[in-house]
């Protein structure tokens, strides 16, 4: 049998949020005598209970072609809201091909390394919480920025705090060796990773497409040869 594995930096979380149902599923029990009531609050603490752990489950995932260091493969699962040109300003100062991944309350919101190279820079912002589809969302809100590079190039990306979002976990440090579709951290809640890859990338999603953490490929990096 397999048990879900749980995000580390989670525990606290869902331990309080477990502390705090089987309080209110006590005072349920305890003060309503009304069992078409309280059984159907209880439900609903227990469910939120279930949800709040899954909700941080670090998949189990399989890397593609492990050992192609071309392949940038999604940080985060959900869907692809912008795929566009734009100039990235904070740390590569210069054009890129920024491809944006919105995670709604289901998607697991586990981060992965989308390439196998260097941390070559790292960076937290604090910020405000604007919802994370927003256009201003990438520069205002809460966020974290990590650069790695390898022989074929540059891949930028930004953890993106969203409304609900009040925490982002980041494992980057810079001069550190990373593989990539190991967890490079997590967000609490919705939110959104921008990734930002050069224009000579061969960039494999569209906006609207769905995409899985680890296993989707974004792009590949050009032949350095």
């Amino acid at each position: 049998m397999r048990f879900i594995k749980l995000d580390t930096d989670s525990y606290g979380t869902i331990f309080t949020s477990w502390c705090i149902c089987a309080v209110l599923i006590f005072i349920d029990a305890w003060f309503i005598h009304n069992l078409w009531i309280s059984i159907p609050i209880a439900l609903v603490l227990l469910t939120f209970m279930v949800f709040i752990t899954y909700f941080f489950r670090v998949p189990n995932r399989t890397v593609p072609d492990h050992e192609n260091h071309r392949l940038v493969t999604s940080v985060a699962d959900g869907k692809v809201v912008i795929v566009e040109k734009v100039f990235e300003k904070e740390y590569l100062k210069k054009d890129c091909i920024q491809v944006s991944v919105y995670m709604d309350f289901f998607d697991v919101h586990c981060n992965f390394w989308p390439i196998s190279g260097e941390v070559e820079y790292y960076k937290y912002h604090p910020g405000k919480y604007l919802l994370a589809f927003h256009p201003k969302s990438s520069e205002k809100n809460e966020h974290s920025s990590s650069c790695l590079s390898n022989k074929y190039g540059q891949v930028f990306f930004k953890q993106i705090a969203g409304t609900f979002a009040r925490r982002i976990v980041c494992y980057s440090e810079p001069g550190n060796m990373e593989n990539r579709g190991e967890q490079c951290g997590v967000i609490k809640f919705g939110s959104r990773i921008d990734m930002f890859l050069p224009l000579d990338a061969e960039i494999k999603v569209a906006v609207g497409d769905k995409v899985r953490a680890v296993e989707s490929v974004i792009a590949v990096l050009p032949d350095q040869k």
